[in-house]
Order: structure tokens, then C-alpha cells, then sequence
């Protein structure tokens, strides 16, 4: 899988072939772009380093700001201006942050900081990036946890010059940058210095080395300070800020290497020069160790992972999907600055409301320690700062979202809660059961408890299954007289629909309308149905919203009016895997008794919105929550976040293994054709696990996490297999029923 990965799908516009059938009916409303960065980067790791031209969102490329439609080039070239640190990742919007000391290797004197050099050509693995500018200077960089290497081979010059930029962060866009509070900035001897920048709040420390024989300067307002050995700023305001940094300068031969060593830490610089020594040891140069063992770390995750295909390109994709879902979020051991103990602290949950139905369970299967380190340093977070959040980045106290959607930790705690103590990692459930009840009541809770509904009304949904997922942590820690009393809470979900129309009340939504936040695999989706109307009316009600029997659309171009935009959310469609409201829609059908209608939806998403190209992506990654969806799907599954359940489909590999806590899953077939992008799916016609019939479309997760042979026999038409045995539904008692019959049946 390792060398199958193309880190430049989702860097560039969307440029899928024509839609057909269904997925040319669906409608796109976000962006059409990746915008995804090819920089190195290391799995769930601090640092990311990349091409910085300024660009939005993630500093890389040539984009304006945009929120829906094609992406509006800003300049004719690809260019940089330097390489910085701390990108995104697929993300919609981050306006200002990271991109953090930028380093600028150039031959032209200090008061050419700033310009950019067309990159005549890129190179990028896991791990590795290359850029070759114009100047005539090659750039390599790589990465560790908590580190960065570069290492620039330059042409014949008097005066070559590697330029550290500390004021520098965010967007070369209007509004776009990022001012640090105050910095400091220290020579400590020759070829060594180090520094702090405090910015949005955070204390970002960094160590840095340089071994080629050059002299080594300080400047500020791009003059030298000759002999200066420190400079410290206590008060920066926009108005007072002039850029300030360190600088190497000497002659070079044709084809001499400069390498730079970095190491970060949010706990002052000696931790840094720690982390630098603790990734990259005493080998110098270092790079090439560096780089070995972030691709041996690589190989390591990728490996999870493994699917059988004739298809380069479609290994390709899956490979570049599944490296997209572990990029995002960072991880910093013991590096909160915002409290004193050790632990994980990670930042970069940037879009949370995308990624705990897909990216979270996903390394909760083949990542458990990591999900048991999101779940704890969310539990601090909450206990530090007085809420979980449901975004978090390196930024103390900004952007804490709360429109977007409410009690998400929930979730993610009652998967690992649910699991069991071997699969649930090393939480307190005592530590969270507390945080979990007392959220609940903050924020749109609190209006959700006094009225029984929460707008935006997608929040009733969110809160009441909040409820479900603490009576899970509460059962587990035998509070009887909690579980008792969240559970008239937990059923509250109802009161967001609206039983004249089946679909949920009018309100204000974020990014979609009624239809998309309406077929939501809620815990109890028997109930859900009936309100609809029973299996026909919900079945035709999804018809309707997938586009079966509708015209194809004409998406949204560059620049796409207001009246152009209403009238395409006016059509009430799927989204299509450009934004990620509806991306579990598509099994929704399954719990109506139609797996065949999932297998058909889910064909079209898998093999027409996903491309390996630079364009392969239909819409942002969202931190890797787009690409866990193509990881899930792919492979035949779909987990029903915090309800330990996953849904099955037919897949679209003739056979994959995966790793999971307790072994290896094995996903076979029998009569697997090689899917064709515009022709018809396959459909499952039975199933078998460990030999074990199995004639419904679920197992539960608790089941698939200790491994085993799951076979599907496929067919081109569909027959009833999973029609008749539902996924569990209603209160969490009854789900808890479901699952010791489903125990039954297994040691039968």
C-alpha cells in the first residue's frame, strides 16, 4: 500500500469524469477541491511540512477563499515562497493559522523575502516531499512526531542563504495572517539557535541546527544584526510587527546540500531540542535516517490495510484514502501547554462533525491506541477548559464551534466504551461519565432539556443520542440511577421530526437542508421508519432524496450566484461526497429492509466521486473524514458510530485483510467481477462469518474487532438476503438485548 500513495489527490479542482445514473443527480454545494496539501507528513503526527505560496486553506497552491463552487485561481504559476510547518488538511476553512516558520532558502539578498519561485517540479511520498524552484534550489523534507528535516541542494553562489522567518503564519489572503503575540529568538552557538512564538494563543517552541559552515545571523525588518545574539518581543500588534528571524548565508559549490534540523515542542524550547534529539538521534546528516524511519512508519499503518486488485489505479485511490485518514489529528504527547500532566494532547480535530462517523471509528479499528488517546485528551480538554469541544486546534480558546453540531465526544466514548475492556482502551469511565452528563447540559442542552427540542433542530438529534451514549458509560460503571434517568432523554430524538412530512422540522441547518440532516442512522431507526410512514414510504422518501428516476444536475461553477445555490439546495438531493451532512444516508436503506438500494447508492459514490488524480476528490477531505468514508465503503462496511454496529455491503475488492486488536479480518468473496465506474453494482446474495451463516446486512463491531473470515457471495441481481433481520434499534436496553442475542448465536 505504502507505494501506492499519491499525496496530490484532493490538491487540485475537481476533475472527475462525466457523472452517470445516480451520481449525476446529486448535487454539490461546498467547494470542489480536495484541498488536501501533498507536504511530508508523519501518521497522526505534530508536524506537517510543505510548499507555503500562501494560498487558501492550507498555504499550498494557487486558490482564492472559497466557500462553495469551483476554486478561483489567484495566480497563473504554481509557486513558493518558502516551505513551511502545521498545515491543514482537506479542511474547508481555516483562514489564519499555522503555516508557521517558514524557511526560505534563496541566493537573492535579504530584502527579497517574500517573493515566490515557480516550482518546476514536485516529488511526494508518505513522509517526503521534493519541489524543485526556479531559482535553481532543490528542496527535501521530511518529518518525524515532533520534528522537521530539510535539506536544500543549491547551485554554485557567493552567497547562498537558508532564511527563517519566525513572525510569519495563516494566508497570504486579506485577513489571513497570523500576528504572534510575542517571541523571543536565541543564538545559542554556532549552527544552533532556538525560539518561541506565541501565537493564537499557543506557545509554539522550536530548536534549530544547521551543520554547513555558514555564519549565522539574526535580522529583523529584513536588516542584519551583526553580532546580535537575541531578540525578544513582549507586545506585537499588527500595526508594530516587522518580520524578524534567523539566517545562514555563505558560498556553495553546484550540488551542495544545507541541511536543517528541527525539532517543535509546546512546552518550551529545551523540550523541543528533547524532541529534536528524540526523533532524529546523533546521526548527522540526519535526513535520510529521518526519512527511512517516518516511511517505516508508514508502511507500519498502511499495512493495516490490505485490498487485491488488478487495478493500479484503484489501489491507488484506496492506498491515498486510507493515508488521508491518519494524517489528521496531531498528536503531542505530553506537550499541552494549557496544563501541567502528561498525557496526549491532541489539536487538529478540525472538523469533528465530519470525522466521528467515519475517520474516528476507523482508527478506533486499526488504531485503538490513538482513538483511546483522542477520547483521554478530550476528557482533559473538557475538564482544563469547561466543555468537550467538537473542534480543537494549536489555538488556546479560538473557534470553539458550536453551530455545526453538539455532544460528539459522546459518540466516540460509547464506541470504545462499548467494545469491551479489551478493545476500549486505557480511559477512566468513572473521569467520563462525569464529563459526559455534565456537557450534556451546556450550550443547546440546556434548551433541549427545558423545551424537549434544540435549534438548530439537527442538535436534537445530536443531544438525544448524547443521552444514549452516556447510559453506555453509565451501565458500564453500574450508575443504575443514571442510566435510568437519560433514558426518556435518550428517546427525545423523536421531537425533531415532524410526523405530517417524516422528515425533520424546518430550521436552520449548516451546509445542507432538512432532507440532508433527515435519514441520519439515529439509535432507534425501527421507530424512525414507522414515523415515516413503514419500509415503503421511508424506502420512497430516500428514492427521492438519491435521485432515482430524477434528471441529471448541473453543478455549481466558479463564482456561482446566490440564486444559483438555492436553487440547488431547493432540489433536496444527496450531496454527493462533496460535503459530509448525508454520508451515511446511503445505509439508511438497510435498516428498511433494502441492501440492494444501499449496494446501488454506495456503487456510484465509491466508483464515480473518487479519482486518482491531483482533481480525484468531489469535495474537501475534512481532516480525512471524506477519505474514511471511501475506506469504509470499499471494503463492504459501514460503522454506526457509538452504537457498536457495522453495516454490510458488497465490496469492491475481490478480497482485503485488515488488522484489527485481536487479529486479522479477512474479507473474502465468491463471484466478484471487477466493478466497471458506469456499470451496474453487485449485490450481496449471502454472507458467511467463520463459516457461521449470517443473513443479515449487520454485525456488531465488538464481533468484527476480534478478527476472523467474513465471506460474501455476490451476484448482479439482488435476492432477500438481509431483507428480514433488521440492525438493532430503540433504547439502549433493547440494543443491549440485541447484542446478547447476537453473543448467543455466535457460541451456539
Amino acid at each position: 500500500m505504502l507505494d501506492s500513495v499519491d499525496p496530490f489527490i484532493g490538491t487540485l479542482a475537481t476533475d472527475l469524469p462525466p457523472r452517470s445514473g445516480l451520481a449525476a443527480t446529486w448535487w454539490w454545494p461546498k467547494p470542489q477541491v480536495g484541498n488536501t496539501h501533498p507536504g511530508a507528513a508523519y501518521p497522526l503526527g505534530m508536524v506537517s511540512a510543505c510548499a507555503y505560496s500562501g494560498a487558501y486553506p492550507c498555504g499550498y497552491g494557487s486558490y482564492d477563499l472559497g466557500t462553495e463552487g469551483l476554486p478561483v485561481p489567484i495566480r497563473e504559476r504554481h509557486e513558493a515562497s518558502g516551505f513551511s510547518h502545521f498545515q491543514q488538511s482537506g479542511t474547508g476553512a481555516i483562514r489564519k493559522y499555522y503555516n508557521y516558520m517558514r524557511v526560505t532558502p534563496m541566493q537573492q539578498p535579504l530584502d527579497d523575502l517574500g517573493a515566490t519561485w515557480a516550482i518546476t517540479e514536485e516529488e511526494a511520498s508518505p513522509g517526503y516531499y521534493r519541489a524543485m524552484l526556479d531559482s535553481g534550489i532543490q528542496a527535501e523534507l521530511t518529518v518525524g512526531p515532533k520534528s522537521a528535516v530539510h535539506r536544500y541542494t543549491f547551485p554554485a553562489s557567493d552567497s547562498s542563504r537558508v532564511v527563517i522567518d519566525l513572525s510569519m503564519g495563516g494566508l497570504q489572503l486579506p485577513y489571513g495572517e497570523t500576528v504572534p503575540l510575542r517571541a523571543r529568538l536565541d543564538m545559542v552557538r554556532p549552527g544552533v539557535a532556538c525560539g518561541e512564538i506565541t501565537v493564537e494563543g499557543a506557545p509554539l517552541a522550536v530548536h534549530i541546527e544547521c551543520d554547513a559552515p555558514m555564519r549565522q545571523l539574526l535580522w529583523y525588518d529584513r536588516r542584519l544584526m551583526p553580532g546580535g545574539s537575541r531578540l525578544e518581543f513582549s507586545d506585537i500588534r499588527p500595526t508594530t510587527l516587522r518580520p524578524f528571524g534567523l539566517m545562514f548565508v555563505g558560498p556553495t559549490e553546484a550540488g551542495q546540500t544545507v541541511e536543517i534540523r528541527m525539532g517543535f515542542s509546546l512546552r518550551g524550547t529545551d523540550q523541543a531540542e528533547a524532541n529534536l534529539r528524540a526523533d532524529v538521534g546523533e546521526a548527522r546528516p540526519a535526513f535520510d535516517v529521518r526519512h527511512h524511519a517516518t516511511r517505516r512508519e508508514w508502511a507500519r499503518n498502511l499495512g493495516a490495510i490490505e485490498v487485491a486488485t488488478p487495478n493500479a489505479e484503484r489501489e491507488t485511490v484506496y492506498a491515498t484514502a486510507l493515508y488521508h485518514s491518519l494524517i489528521k489529528p496531531c498528536f503531542g504527547q505530553d506537550e499541552s501547554p494549557y496544563w501541567p500532566m502528561g498525557g496526549p494532547f491532541v489539536f487538529d480535530l478540525c472538523t469533528m462533525w465530519d470525522i466521528y462517523r467515519t475517520q474516528l471509528p476507523l482508527l478506533g479499528m486499526i488504531r485503538p491506541d490513538a482513538a483511546a488517546g483522542i477520547a483521554t485528551s478530550l476528557l482533559r480538554v473538557a475538564e482544563e477548559e469547561g466543555n468537550f469541544p467538537i473542534g480543537y486546534r494549536m489555538a488556546r480558546g479560538a473557534d470553539r464551534f458550536s453551530r455545526q453540531a453538539s455532544a460528539l465526544a459522546h459518540t466516540l466514548l460509547a464506541d470504545l466504551c462499548l467494545r469491551g475492556p479489551r478493545r476500549g482502551g486505557d480511559v477512566d469511565w468513572e473521569w467520563a461519565l462525569v464529563h459526559m452528563q455534565t456537557d450534556l447540559r451546556r450550550t443547546y442542552g440546556e434548551e433541549y432539556l427545558r423545551d424537549g427540542v434544540a435549534h438548530p433542530i439537527s442538535h436534537t438529534l445530536d443531544l438525544a443520542f448524547g443521552y444514549w451514549c452516556t447510559q453506555a458509560v453509565a451501565d458500564r460503571v453500574g450508575d443504575a440511577t443514571l442510566l435510568k434517568q437519560f433514558a426518556p432523554l435518550a428517546s427525545g430524538w423523536r421531537a425533531a421530526f415532524d410526523p405530517e412530512t417524516g422528515l425533520l422540522l424546518d430550521s436552520t441547518y449548516y451546509e445542507g437542508g432538512k432532507w440532508n440532516y433527515s435519514f441520519r442512522l439515529v439509535h432507534d431507526m425501527a421507530r424512525r421508519i414507522t414515523l415515516a410512514g413503514g419500509d415503503e414510504e421511508f424506502t420512497g422518501m430516500l428514492d427521492r432524496f438519491f435521485g432515482y428516476g430524477a434528471d441529471p444536475v448541473r453543478q455549481p461553477g466558479m463564482k456561482p450566484s446566490p440564486g444559483e445555490m438555492r436553487l440547488g439546495y431547493g432540489l433536496n438531493r444527496f450531496e454527493g461526497m462533496n460535503n459530509e451532512p448525508d454520508m451515511e444516508a446511503p445505509w439508511a436503506y438497510t435498516y428498511a429492509g433494502r441492501p440492494d438500494r444501499t449496494a446501488e447508492v454506495v456503487h456510484a459514490a465509491v466508483h464515480q466521486t473518487f479519482a486518482a488524480s491531483p482533481g480525484g476528490l468531489a469535495g474537501n477531505d475534512d481532516s480525512g473524514g471524506l477519505s474514511s468514508w471511501y475506506v469504509w465503503a470499499a471494503l463492504g462496511l459501514f460503522p454506526v458510530a457509538g452504537q457498536d454496529i457495522v453495516l454490510l455491503n458488497a465490496p469492491s475488492f475481490s478480497s482485503a485483510d485488515i488488522q484489527v486488536p485481536e487479529g486479522t479480518l479477512s474479507i473474502r468473496t465468491k463471484g466478484f467481477r471487477e466493478p466497471d465506474r458506469d456499470g451496474p453494482p453487485q449485490y450481496v446474495t449471502r454472507a458467511t462469518l467463520d463459516g457461521q451463516r449470517l443473513d443479515r446486512a449487520w454485525v456488531t463491531g465488538d464481533r468484527l474487532y476480534r478478527g476472523g473470515e467474513l465471506v460474501f457471495t455476490l451476484a448482479d441481481a439482488p435476492s432477500d438476503w438481509g431483507r428480514t433481520d433488521r440492525p438493532p434499534s430503540g433504547s439502549y436496553e433493547q440494543h443491549q438485548r440485541a447484542r446478547a442475542r447476537d453473543d448467543q448465536r455466535r457460541t451456539r
